[in-house]
């Protein structure tokens, strides 16, 4: 396979959609010789933060000597993006490699499955990471879940560490409907004698059942500082939060305490594309994945410190399963102009619905994302700021080259 052929083969399983549970992915790593175990894991889950607690702590163990990889989701522009060694992205070439053994694999799962059952993309996908990580020879690799923990298809590793970044009410139709049920879903990966690793600020409904679970397992807690007090590349008051996590994690699996100058590198090269990233000036334009409505109000809190006096023009985009009332209460408040759109994701509001929900008689809508953009950009003016933001698929549909494969739905 090259990368085209590869990721083709991906976007070919979405037809297959999701299926949950584990059986399919523990035959696929024993095909492939077990390679989650040939490196050390930290598994990071949780509903916001996933993305930058992942590669925050894998930088700060790569400089602190370890060779280091992470495998993240969903990716903006390419598949290859969701793997990394040593804070570079996997090669085509090997992306490609590792997808054709996986594929390989899958073909010979299949096999043995019931009629109508099939390997997901997802499992083909997270089975080729571990492979491709396990191949490059790296000492730790920081995993992040796509979806909840238990059944999730990265719930296979051997981690010596859990992190949870946050507990919130998304992702109900398959997690539960109240905080302490999705708490459960995603605390199923804490393993016998491992180390949790969780916020100050955790949810208090999700305290409990981390205190039962970690006491069944006989595995330990630690509560990470708010801020550990270094200067970030990544915007945001929320990524204090969420490097403060990521430090507390690193030194969790280190078993010692972190050195402050590395832990201050790793703060100041660290950027996490797609989370409040500035890509334009004249007026300011920032791209950020916000996607239910505790990122949003995450987003909201940090916008002072990001614009300052600009006055603020939004593009949004948000899927039917989120709580749209809730993310427009907490940005639109904000906002002098707005400007509705839809992402290619086909579970997209349409730009009407939205603007119906947000009772703005100012609102503007656009039908295509980048159409939309530019349409913002002409009602910020030079001296204004955008803010694209409600789905990652809208951030991956502004930043995607034509003719690329499309973002996949996890």
């Amino acid at each position: 396979m090259n990368l085209t052929q590869a990721e083709d083969y991906l976007l070919g399983l979405e037809l297959f959609g999701m299926r949950f549970g584990l059986d399919r992915m523990h035959k696929l790593m024993t095909v492939l010789g077990m390679p989650q175990r040939r490196f050390a894991s930290i598994h990071v889950v949780g509903t916001n933060g996933k993305s930058s607690t992942t590669r925050m702590t894998a930088a700060i163990l790569e400089r602190h000597g370890l060779r280091s990889g992470i495998y993240t989701s969903p990716h903006l522009r390419r598949f290859p993006e969701r793997i990394e060694i040593g804070e570079r992205p996997l090669g085509d070439a090997e992306f490609a490699a590792a997808v054709e053994r996986a594929a390989h694999a899958a073909e010979m799962v299949n096999r043995t499955l019931p009629d109508g059952d099939e390997v997901t993309q997802f499992e083909a996908l997270t089975a080729a990471a571990f492979h491709a990580l396990a191949v490059a020879g790296v000492e730790v690799a920081v995993i992040e879940a796509g979806l909840g923990g238990r059944y999730d298809a990265t719930n296979v590793i051997p981690s010596k560490v859990q992190v949870l970044t946050s507990v919130g009410l998304d992702h109900t139709r398959w997690l539960g409907d109240t905080i302490a049920d999705i708490a459960a879903e995603k605390l199923a990966v804490v393993r016998e004698h491992a180390t949790l690793v969780v916020p100050p600020d955790l949810a208090p409904e999700a305290v409990p059942v981390a205190e039962q679970v970690t006491r069944e397992r006989h595995a330990r807690i630690v509560r990470a500082p708010r801020d550990v007090g270094v200067a970030l590349a990544t915007r945001g008051s929320f990524q204090r939060r969420n490097f403060a996590l990521a430090a507390a994690s690193a030194e969790a699996f280190l078993e010692r305490p972190l050195d402050r100058a590395a832990v201050a590198d790793a703060g100041a090269a660290v950027m996490v594309p797609g989370r409040m990233e500035i890509v334009g000036d004249e007026p300011l334009v920032i791209l950020d994945g916000a996607h239910n409505g505790a990122g949003m109000a995450a987003v909201a809190d940090a916008l002072a410190e990001v614009i300052g006096d600009r006055p603020l023009t939004v593009v949004l985009s948000i899927l039917d399963d989120k709580d749209a009332s809730a993310m427009l209460g907490a940005l639109l408040p904000l906002a002098d102009n707005v400007v509705f759109t839809r992402s290619s994701n086909p579970r997209a509001l349409p730009p009407g619905t939205l603007a119906h929900l947000a009772e703005r008689p100012d609102a503007v809508t656009v039908g295509d994302p980048k159409s939309a953009l530019e349409r913002a950009k002409q009602l910020a003016g030079p001296g204004g700021a955008v803010l694209a933001t409600g789905s990652i698929y809208l951030v991956a549909d502004l930043v995607r080259e034509p003719g690329r494969a499309r973002i996949s739905m996890i």
